[in-house]
């Protein structure tokens, strides 16, 4: 005899399993509201549809919208619909294999986006059913429609925060949250400089920096759109916003004399961009560079280690949450400050533009362009 079956409504999908449901976390190698269940005697085959890739490649030439097996869920597993997953440069970068870190293929794109509890197994204590969860660290394969995750490959986050915030808080929220809090003792009127300001991190960077009274100069490039871009960054929290070329100009350190010169230095694009932030931080300042947007190298000049003793550092928040995996206090705290944020109205999520799930290729394309600041998100 056939085991009975379960069904789990899904919109205005209906997926059947035996007991079971979907995929598990990819090994990688190193280089809304609840959902109502309803019982169901047909049969039908345990699949998710899902965004896969078999060879690493341009994106819209090898990502395909796939019905993948479901595995079933284990004690200490949890069962989860996907409900809204953005596209960031580090899934366009594992796609094409580029990556620090790429999972073994066939894999599902996206290490970022939220996703609300349908099942839990009989030894999961820390989630229950209806609850928001996002993934802990990179590799998940968050463009899907469910999945089946271990208890803790993932972390609750209140259900009360909107959607896209939710979604787009796992990678740049917390990078951006660590910089500002792990390099330099930051006191109210002390200064941030960061290029590349209009990107997500840089977004982040602006409004956690402004809710504890830090100063911020934005750099960003020159564009037909300046400054409509230089205003949507001062209402969330930008001090000021300059294009990059204005660095070099003598009405900048004219500015710089109505505040204190930076003590932290964000950098996402390297090359000469990186070189102009280190030349206007104090002595004894911080470079950090989290991303290489011009894939040049980072130039230090010999005179800013000697007198001005610059630190040059580097972050990847996935290596902050691994060598923190068995400190559930750090993640913790940092989230809870983070959705404290949100629920307070001064942390919101970057530009977004919501696109269906078979809309993906059209998404995957913008994700690409330069001088993008809409993050593509998928809404599943």
């Amino acid at each position: 005899m056939w085991p009975r079956l379960r069904s789990v409504c899904s919109g205005s999908r209906t997926i059947c399993r035996r007991g079971a449901a979907l995929s598990k976390r990819p090994k990688l190698t190193a280089n809304a509201n609840v959902t109502h269940f309803t019982q169901s005697a047909a049969l039908c085959a345990p699949t998710s549809s899902a965004l896969q890739y078999r060879q690493h490649g341009d994106p819209s030439q090898v990502v395909k919208l796939e019905d993948i097996d479901l595995p079933p869920i284990g004690a200490k597993d949890v069962l989860v619909k996907i409900l809204a997953a953005p596209i960031n440069p580090s899934d366009i970068n594992m796609i094409q294999g580029t990556y620090a870190i790429l999972p073994d293929l066939p894999a599902v794109g996206g290490n970022e986006g939220v996703a609300q509890v349908l099942e839990v197994g009989s030894l999961v204590k820390s989630l229950k059913t209806g609850d928001w969860v996002i993934p802990r660290d990179a590799g998940l394969g968050m463009w899907r429609t469910e999945a089946v995750f271990s208890e803790d490959d993932v972390i609750s986050l209140p259900n009360d925060i909107p959607l896209l915030s939710a979604a787009t808080l796992g990678v740049n929220p917390c990078t951006a949250f660590r910089m500002l809090s792990d390099f330099e003792d930051l006191k109210p009127g002390d200064t941030v400089i960061q290029n590349a300001a209009n990107s997500g991190v840089g977004q982040a960077v602006i409004q956690i920096a402004a809710a504890r009274g830090v100063n911020t100069i934005n750099v960003v490039r020159d564009r037909p759109e300046f400054t409509q871009l230089s205003y949507r960054l001062k209402a969330i929290g930008a001090t000021h916003v300059i294009k990059e070329e204005a660095l070099r100009r003598p009405e900048f350190k004219e500015l710089l004399k109505t505040f204190p010169k930076p003590k932290l230095a964000l950098n996402g694009v390297g090359g000469k961009s990186a070189t102009e932030l280190l030349r206007h931080l104090q002595i004894g300042g911080s470079m950090v560079t989290y991303g290489g947007m011009a894939k040049q190298p980072v130039t230090v000049p010999v005179s800013a280690l000697i007198f001005k003793d610059v630190k040059v550092r580097g972050f990847w928040v996935t290596q902050w949450k691994r060598d923190h995996s068995k400190d559930e206090r750090a993640f913790r705290a940092m989230v809870d400050e983070l959705c404290s944020l949100i629920q307070q109205g001064k942390l919101t999520a970057p530009a977004c533009t919501e696109v269906g799930l078979r809309d993906f290729s059209k998404a995957l394309e913008a994700s690409m362009k330069p001088f993008t600041s809409a993050k593509q998100v998928l809404i599943i």
